[in-house]
């Protein structure tokens, strides 16, 4: 009888075992996708030209007197179909100074996603929108190759002399696009230059962007009084 029951207890603990083992190894298979989101780089992702290093200087130089002016920001948004209600990716934010203005544009029922790969713009901008009273500002910190922006939820999206700076810019763009509604625009403003100069030449932009699948709608050049070569605004390649 005591060998039965100790029996019966052994083959009770095996299975408790058992169960535990499966339990843990379940678990584990199922959060192990979650540590990867970014698509493995492809060789026609990679690009063959440098890029510059990130803006890490004084956050408020960009907002200098008239730079709205030279630079016909309001212009820049009217091509960009930014209006009220509408929500806005500014990418390199830096200080925020466009993301401001933009702010006041799409109003309380907009929102305007300040995005920077730089920790200390996150922290300047989501201040100086409390400060100012914004509460259509939102603030991320971005990777290196990807916006982190919201899914399928982006009208509009301006590039202000940052597109240089982004060292993986094929899977940038592809990872943008994710975000972006069907009808989006995005704007990429920026100086000519070899790309480590803090400049890259528009024709560079176009294809790298075409092979993000973007399709370049207009140009301009209006942007020159402020101390930029380009407006290029591209669509979604329809393909």
């Amino acid at each position: 009888m005591k060998k039965y029951i100790i029996g019966w207890i052994v083959f009770k603990l095996v299975l408790l075992v058992v169960f535990a083992l499966f339990a843990f190894s379940n678990y584990h298979a199922q959060q192990l996708p979650q540590s990867s989101t970014t698509p493995t780089p492809t060789p026609n992702d990679k690009i063959d030209r440098p890029t510059s290093n990130p803006y890490k200087g004084d956050l408020a130089r960009f907002d200098r007197e008239r730079r709205a002016e030279r630079l016909q920001i309001q212009r820049v948004m009217d091509l960009l179909s930014i209006a009220e209600g509408k929500k806005v990716a500014d990418i390199g934010a830096g200080g925020g100074w466009f993301t401001v203005i933009a702010a006041k544009r799409v109003g309380e029922k907009g929102t305007v996603y300040a995005v920077d790969i730089n920790e200390e713009s996150a922290t300047y901008i989501a201040a100086r929108a409390k400060k100012d009273g914004f509460k259509n500002i939102k603030t991320i910190v971005n990777k290196e190759d990807d916006p982190m922006l919201p899914k399928k939820s982006i009208d509009s999206v301006l590039i202000l002399n940052t597109y240089h700076e982004i060292s993986e810019p094929i899977i940038f763009m592809k990872n943008l696009r994710k975000s972006l509604k069907k009808e989006a625009l995005v704007g990429i403003i920026d100086r000519n230059g070899d790309g480590d100069d803090h400049g890259i030449d528009s024709e560079k932009v176009v294809a790298e962007a075409k092979r993000a699948g973007f399709t370049l709608k207009e140009q301009h050049d209006f942007v020159k009084a402020g101390n930029m070569d380009y407006l290029l605004i591209f669509k979604l390649d329809k393909k």
